[in-house]
């Protein structure tokens, strides 16, 4: 119960995962930051370099194979490698939209400009670069797409110039885009976060960010004006390499209930090492799965289910 679903042939990083389905066919497709947990190099940039990785599920979700990583996402003229983060892939307007988290180059510190970058495709293979959005800073990553009830599409983001806080921009056609404002604070007002993910079930609109402890959950009506609703993800799971909290997440809502995708580091041992995972086997992660269901309002969490389990359906 709760054993991972998925594990990286390569490099053993996957994390922050985004699920879709292929248009007209019975496939899902996994995108995740393919972070190169044995990397060697100085300082962070084994957490940076990566590709986007991508696995296909023909079972509902009951089984993931691996299908390589996303080629022609890098800037023009950012030669040799570059990062990619955190990809968002929706399917709107008659195409696929992603919107990645891009870092030029290999950094082995954090104090670097990135931007979140829009992509399009019409078959989740080969993708047509857009461009960089304008948002608040230059520090943004973590983007979260949704349709809200006010007729605009709104995106969710990571500012990291901001004391690690979610904010908001909307948009009439995925394109053009008017920054909002703070939606969810961080430090010192607040716990920073990342990794910000919207969906609809049960009636309600929720918003999911990764605290580093678990996703903290917020509830609301219209998608604007958030509660805050407490910690899921933060309790360890049965399976022994699910023993640590859920880490960036990613929504699919199937029927009266959702599939929770999220990564876990099961060998770093994030309480006593808080300055991040000291070495290779530390820095492996694993995705695994959990449901979603509402309950008097109430986002309610099942984190030990079955791995083989056809939760897309």
């Amino acid at each position: 119960m709760s054993a991972p679903i998925y594990r990286d042939p390569v490099e053993d990083g996957a994390a922050d995962p985004t699920v879709i389905r292929r248009e007209g066919t019975d496939e899902w497709w996994m995108f995740y930051t393919n972070r190169r947990a044995g990397a060697g190099g100085e300082g962070f940039a084994w957490i940076h370099g990566s590709p986007i990785g991508v696995a296909v599920s023909r079972d509902d979700g009951a089984s993931w194979t691996y299908r390589g990583t996303v080629k022609g996402l890098d800037a023009p003229g950012d030669a040799g490698l570059n990062t990619h983060w955190a990809p968002e892939v929706i399917f709107a307007e008659g195409r696929y939209h992603m919107y990645l988290s891009y870092i030029t180059g290999v950094p082995t510190h954090w104090r670097v400009p990135r931007t979140i970058t829009h992509f399009v495709s019409d078959d989740l293979e080969t993708w047509e670069r857009v461009g960089p959005l304008a948002l608040s800073s230059g520090n943004c990553i973590d983007a979260c797409v949704f349709p809200c009830p006010d007729g605009l599409w709104r995106l969710w983001y990571k500012d990291e110039a901001q004391g690690s806080a979610t904010w908001s921009a909307t948009s009439p056609d995925l394109h053009d885009w008017t920054v909002e404002g703070v939606v969810l604070p961080g430090a010192p007002d607040a716990p920073p976060h990342e990794g910000p993910n919207v969906f609809r079930l049960g009636g309600w609109y929720w918003l999911i960010v990764d605290e580093w402890r678990g996703q903290a959950v917020y509830r609301s009506d219209d998608a604007r004006s958030w509660t805050r609703q407490g910690i899921v993800g933060g309790t360890p799971g049965s399976d022994p390499l699910d023993r640590r909290h859920a880490r960036h997440a990613d929504v699919v809502v199937v029927g009266g209930h959702a599939a929770m995708f999220y990564f876990t580091h099961p060998e770093w041992d994030e309480r006593s090492q808080a300055e991040g995972p000291p070495d290779a086997a530390a820095r492996k992660t694993a995705i695994h799965q959990a449901r979603l269901t509402v309950e008097d309002g109430v986002l309610a969490f099942e984190r030990d289910i079955p791995a083989d389990l056809p939760i897309l359906r």
